[in-house]
C-alpha cells in the first residue's frame, strides 16, 4: 500500500512540539530506542553501566526518540524490570545529558499514578528538555502489581481513560474545571504550574490500554503499539487511519530486535525482529510507505555490542530514512534548555 499523495497535515497544535514533531512526520519513517540501551538475559536485569554515555551517543547519531517504560516492581513471572529507574525521573536526567532526541514514556501506568502528580512531572520535564518530552501512557500487563497499589485490575480501562482526561485538562486549561469520576474535583480555584513549554503535550497510548482503536484515534494523539507479524502492518496501519482521514495520527510500533552482523542476513519472521541491515531497509522502507511513523527498537535479544549496532544503524539504516527538522519553540519555557 503506497501512502497516499497529500497525507494529512500534523495537528496545528503539535507542529510546534519539537519533540513529537521530531517523531511523527506525514510520510515518514523515524527510529528510536526503548531504554535501556544494552542488551541483557531473561532473568537478570540491565546493568546500566554507561547509560548516560549512550544515550549522548543516539542523540549525536540523529534518532529520533528514547523510550521508558514503566515497570514499579520486579515480578519473576515476567522476568523483566524494564531500564530499572522511574521513567519520570529518569526522563528529566536523560534531558539534561542529551541535546536533541525526543524522550518519551512507553508508557506510564496510568491507572496506578496520581495523574495530578504526573500533570505535574510531564510538564516539569517538558520544560526540563525545551519540549522534547512526549507523555506515552498505557494500563499495564501485571496483574500483580495492582493490589499493590490498593488497585482493582479490572476496571483499569476506564480508570485509565479518566486519568488522562483529568490530565490533558489540567495540563491544557488555565484555572481548570473538571469532575473526574475516580481522581477527584477541580473547582476553578487551582492553577497548574507549570504548563507545557509548546501549546499542547502530546499524549500517545502504548500498546491498547483496553481501548479501541477508535477510541485511540479519537481522544489521543497516536499510538505506539506491539507487532510480531510485519506481514499485517499494512492493513492495521491502513485501518487506524481511516479513523482520522483528516488528520495526521501517527502508527508506530515496539519491537525487541537483532541486528544480525552479516549485512545480508535474511529477515526471519517472529517475536524477534532479526535480519542483517539490508533486509531491515527493505522491510522498513516498505512500511514507510504503508505509513508507518515510527519504530521502537528494543535491544534486549541483541547478541552484540549495543554500541556496535548503533553505530551500524546510523552509518547504513539512517540516511534512508532521515528526521525532518525540528520547529523553533514559540513559547517560552521558563527554563533555558541550552
Amino acid at each position: 500500500m503506497l501512502a497516499p499523495a497529500n497525507p494529512p497535515l500534523l495537528p496545528a497544535e503539535l507542529q510546534q512540539h519539537v519533540g513529537y514533531s521530531r517523531v511523527f512526520q506525514p510520510g515518514r519513517l523515524t527510529f528510536g530506542f526503548i531504554a535501556p540501551l544494552e542488551s541483557y538475559p531473561q532473568t537478570v536485569g540491565p546493568y546500566m553501566a554507561g547509560h548516560a554515555a549512550m544515550a549522548r551517543k543516539v542523540d549525536d547519531a540523529g534518532f529520533a526518540a528514547i523510550w521508558l517504560r514503566d515497570v514499579p516492581f520486579y515480578d519473576p513471572q515476567f522476568g523483566d524490570i524494564g531500564q530499572v529507574f522511574d521513567p519520570l525521573a529518569y526522563a528529566s536526567f536523560l534531558t539534561a545529558v542529551t541535546r536533541n532526541i525526543a524522550i518519551g514514556t512507553a508508557g506510564l501506568l496510568l491507572p496506578l499514578r496520581d495523574p495530578l502528580i504526573i500533570a505535574k512531572q510531564v510538564a516539569t520535564v517538558d520544560q526540563l528538555s525545551g519540549g522534547r518530552f512526549i507523555i506515552g501512557v498505557a494500563t499495564g500487563d501485571r496483574p500483580t502489581e495492582y493490589p499493590a497499589f490498593g488497585k482493582n485490575y479490572e476496571d483499569r480501562a476506564d480508570r485509565f481513560r479518566d486519568a488522562l482526561d483529568l490530565i490533558r485538562t489540567t495540563l491544557g486549561q488555565d484555572w481548570p474545571v473538571h469532575q473526574s469520576k475516580y481522581y477527584g474535583e477541580l473547582r476553578g480555584n487551582l492553577d497548574l504550574v507549570p504548563k507545557p513549554a509548546a501549546q499542547k503535550i502530546p499524549a500517545i497510548v502504548i500498546g491498547h490500554a483496553g481501548q479501541s482503536m477508535a477510541w485511540t484515534a479519537q481522544n489521543t494523539d497516536g499510538i505506539l503499539s506491539y507487532t510480531a507479524d510485519p506481514s499485517r502492518v499494512a492493513g492495521i496501519v491502513a485501518e487506524w487511519r481511516s479513523l482520522s482521514p483528516d488528520i495526521f495520527k501517527p502508527y508506530g510500533y515496539g519491537t525487541m530486535f537483532d541486528l544480525d552482523a552479516d549485512p545480508d542476513a535474511p529477515f526471519i519472521p517472529g517475536r524477534i525482529l532479526r535480519a542483517g541491515r539490508k533486509a531491515l531497509i527493505e522491510l522498513f522502507k516498505r512500511q514507510e510507505g504503508d505509513g508507518v511513523s515510527h519504530v521502537g527498537l528494543h535491544f534486549k535479544p541483541q547478541r552484540r555490542p549495543a554500541s556496535e549496532v548503533i553505530d551500524e544503524l546510523a552509518e547504513y539504516v539512517l540516511p534512508h530514512f532521515p528526521v525532518g527538522p525540528a520547529p523553533a519553540l514559540t513559547s517560552s519555557a521558563l527554563v533555558d534548555a541550552a
